[in-house]
């Protein structure tokens, strides 16, 4: 397949590298200080799962030099939601679908204006990634999971594609049942992970042992919930119970979010 990483941040690529040492055509959009290190030194994965060195990677700042491509990883700060999409656009044909993997649960109704309707497809990531150095990126986590899928649930093959060539290159990827509750349910995740570590100053592991901080994680848990169920999206109790218990248990105790970093 012909896939873009727009850009070849942490997520997009980690995620695109994997697709091309599996042989696929991937093609990095980075700049600055990162593309200038992917040119020179290449693309480097740093991973619990095996490392990675891709020498000579298609990678360039222009998306005009791409053209279409099957499959768009958009994976930059909601904060270039916009602009990326514009520049975008030589990345994206009438069969061409854009999996925005950025966190939050806007970003598909900001880029389907500019993208298209059809083209524009909601997904999430699961993964503790890293810009360790320009062109290097460390991934810590034993999960690198991604899920996707169309609002209305509707059967898509260029989707279906994907997975399987995700699935044929070891990848932990599929459709998601309701993309749009399970986008809502990271956003709910995200927003304690990422406002405790970062306000707290603190890898979750101390916060989690913590009585008092422990609380404050889930009071932050339980307001972004009452949230999502205002707007209506169903959010299961028994989700936000599990997602407690894995910062108690499970998770790494040196994680931090991104916005910590």
């Amino acid at each position: 397949m012909r896939i873009a990483a727009m850009a070849a941040g942490a997520v997009g690529g980690y995620f695109g590298a994997r697709m091309a040492a599996a042989g696929h055509d991937v093609f990095f959009i980075a700049r600055g200080a990162n593309l200038a290190a992917i040119e020179k030194n290449g693309l480097k994965i740093e991973s619990v799962h095996g490392d990675i060195h891709l020498p000579k990677p298609n990678v360039t700042d222009d998306p005009k030099t791409v053209g279409p491509v099957d499959i768009v990883l958009f994976a930059v700060k909601l904060w270039d939601t916009e602009k990326a999409a514009e520049l975008a656009r030589p990345l994206v044909g009438p069969a061409t679908r854009v999996i925005t993997f950025q966190n939050g649960v806007d970003s598909v109704q900001r880029i389907a204006p500019i993208l298209g309707t059809e083209q524009t497809i909601g997904g999430v990531t699961y993964i503790a990634t890293t810009i360790a150095a320009p062109g290097v990126i460390s991934h810590t986590s034993a999960f690198a999971k991604i899920r996707f899928g169309r609002a209305d649930k509707a059967a898509d093959d260029k989707l279906n594609t994907f997975v399987a060539a995700g699935k044929t290159a070891k990848l932990d990827i599929d459709i998601s049942s309701d993309i749009v509750r399970e986008r809502w349910e990271k956003f709910i995740f995200l927003t304690a992970m990422a406002g405790s570590t970062a306000a707290l100053r603190s890898p979750i592991g101390p916060i989690a042992a913590d009585p008092e901080t422990r609380a404050f994680f889930r009071q932050l848990m339980d307001e972004a919930t009452a949230v999502g169920r205002a707007e209506g999206v169903n959010i299961d109790q028994a989700y936000i119970e599990e997602r407690f218990k894995f910062i108690q248990g499970t998770v790494e105790p040196g994680m931090k979010a991104s916005l910590a970093h």
